[in-house]
């Protein structure tokens, strides 16, 4: 058994205003948890959670990993895109063509999220939530598959994507050049152990995949778990067992 996906975590300086955008943006429940604190549960097949934590200081440049959301037609891109400006969204420009077909947008606190158009063959079968798009490396890609034990669904020209087994969106990397990393990433993952409940055991096998544990100061997750970062250094959590 290994761990699951259990949540993304999102790094705010207001995480109730953020869950409140990203709730009434994808129509998502959201819930008060005593230990997690801020939640939405998903009402398609997307698998995981988020979750909202309170963070101090700007966010530092584009975030390693923004959503890709898929649309049905261009009227319904179009939908969207309006939809996402009603709530407090706003376009952003990050040196994308008009000929690539996607809207880039921000969410109320700067994280980028990408509208892809109609007849995107790569995320064809998935559902609103097509993709989480990541900057890394084909390594990570590879450390990823074997830590949630999710199929390579992509791996060409060092470009990598899994994909739960289950469905929901796909986690893809785009491979070199990486960007060099500046701060703690805004989105992280929390990752649930086994069903067996051993956090160390499961700590142990992500080492022996490249994760490293680190020291925060503080326990990750607010109390909740072990931090640690994978082989590109981005920062995830394995929480304690309930």
């Amino acid at each position: 058994m290994t761990a699951r996906l259990h949540a993304l975590c999102f790094d705010a300086n207001d995480p109730t205003r953020l869950a409140a955008f990203w709730a009434d943006f994808l129509g998502w429940e959201r819930t008060d948890d005593p230990r997690d604190g801020i939640v939405l549960l998903p009402s398609d097949d997307t698998g995981f959670r988020m979750r909202f934590v309170a963070a101090e200081g700007p966010k530092e440049g584009p975030n390693q990993m923004h959503f890709d959301l898929t649309s049905t037609s261009l009227e319904d891109q179009q939908q969207v895109v309006e939809r996402a400006l009603g709530l407090g969204g706003r376009h952003i420009d990050i040196g994308q063509r008009p000929e690539e077909g996607h809207v880039v947008l921000a969410d109320p606190e700067g994280n980028e999220f990408c509208v892809i158009a109609p007849g995107n063959s790569f995320l064809a079968d998935c559902g609103f939530v097509g993709a989480l798009a990541s900057d890394g490396s084909q390594e990570v890609g590879y450390f990823w598959s074997k830590a949630l034990d999710w199929p390579l669904v992509w791996d060409q020209d060092e470009e990598t994507a899994i994909r739960s087994p289950h469905g929901g969106p796909k986690v893809t990397w785009g491979g070199p050049p990486v960007r060099t990393k500046t701060g703690r990433n805004r989105l992280h993952f929390d990752l649930a152990p086994p069903a067996d409940g051993d956090q160390q055991a499961e700590v142990d096998r992500l080492v022996s995949l490249g994760a490293k544990r680190i020291d925060t100061g503080a326990d990750a997750g607010a109390g909740v778990g072990i931090a640690m970062v994978d082989p590109d250094g981005n920062e995830f959590c394995v929480l304690t067992p309930r």
